[in-house]
């Protein structure tokens, strides 16, 4: 049985760690409230954006002289996971999710005979290294993105389009995580090199849609419009996972204080006990030596 000095000890540490766990809900608590409403204010204009994109692609033929953004590189052998994490942890399952989801994907992708490679974009991404190792093509510093700009979008846009015109991959798909609510965030994967060209459903919808004219013409301007909207889904994906980081961090660290407030319970009845145990056998040896006497 522990000491009283040591169930004294213990209960200290339980409480100090409830007051920092407390106080880390309250910041993520702060900080969700700003990062959702980004994440919700950028939704329109990316999904408007990909509706335009699914517009213009259904119109135009693809051939070798269509942007290569949209032809793609007419091969489906090097895949490129572009995985998108948090920079820190503390937030529950969120990260792993994430990469869980990747590797799930990647496996997939092996046994089909493709070539993949990882890019990671986000510290808690290189787990990866242990179950990749040789497979980890870049590994993208993302510390300066903790809250998300454009510019860090856009930046890392243009090294995915400068390493696709290099040939270095043929098909790029973007993991993260979908905000629902603070309680869910929904690990998705999604294309983003080549745009993927609208389903017959949706390329029919489009075209029973009221006759649109564009100047110059929708190659023209899906030449100019594709990169524009890869670093617009890359930044809306970073929105993303910054609400859900909070909405995860939020949720977990309001579970570890509720558990380390039933600790603290437990361990109180425990240290009561020990004290009461102690006090008894030390009456009881009073007791005994006043009748010894």
């Amino acid at each position: 049985m522990a000491s009283l000095k040591a169930l004294k000890i213990r209960i200290g540490s339980v409480k100090s760690t409830q007051k920092i766990t407390r106080a880390m809900k309250t910041v993520a608590a702060a900080k969700l409230r700003r990062a959702q409403e980004a994440a919700v204010a950028a939704r329109p204009y990316a999904q408007r954006l990909e509706a335009v994109m699914a517009s213009l692609a259904s119109k135009v033929t693809v051939s070798e002289s269509s942007p290569k953004l949209l032809a793609g590189t007419g091969r489906n052998e090097v895949h490129l996971l572009v995985v998108a994490t948090a920079e820190r942890g503390l937030a529950g399952g969120f990260n792993t999710n994430i990469v869980r989801l990747a590797r799930r994907t990647a496996d997939a992708l092996i046994a089909d005979g493709k070539t993949v490679r990882f890019y990671l974009a986000g510290r808690k991404a290189r787990v990866l290294n242990r179950f990749y190792p040789g497979m980890i093509h870049n590994d993208r510093d993302m510390s300066g993105a903790r809250n998300p700009a454009f510019v860090h979008a856009h930046a890392l846009a243009e090294d995915l389009m400068t390493r696709f015109e290099k040939g270095e991959f043929d098909i790029a798909h973007l993991f993260y995580s979908n905000f629902r609510s603070a309680l869910v965030q929904e690990p998705v994967v999604q294309q983003i090199i080549p745009v993927p060209l609208p389903t017959a459903s949706v390329a029919a919808a489009q075209a029973s849609l009221a006759a649109v004219e564009y100047e110059p013409d929708e190659e023209g301007i899906l030449a100019e419009l594709l990169p524009r909207n890869i670093a617009i889904q890359l930044y809306g994906a970073m929105l993303e996972n910054n609400a859900g980081f909070y909405g995860a961090q939020m949720t977990a660290m309001d579970n570890a204080t509720r558990n380390a407030g039933d600790m603290i319970q437990k361990l109180t009845i425990q240290y009561n006990r020990t004290r009461q145990a102690a006090i008894t056998t030390e009456l009881v040896e009073i007791i005994s030596g006043a009748e010894a006497l």
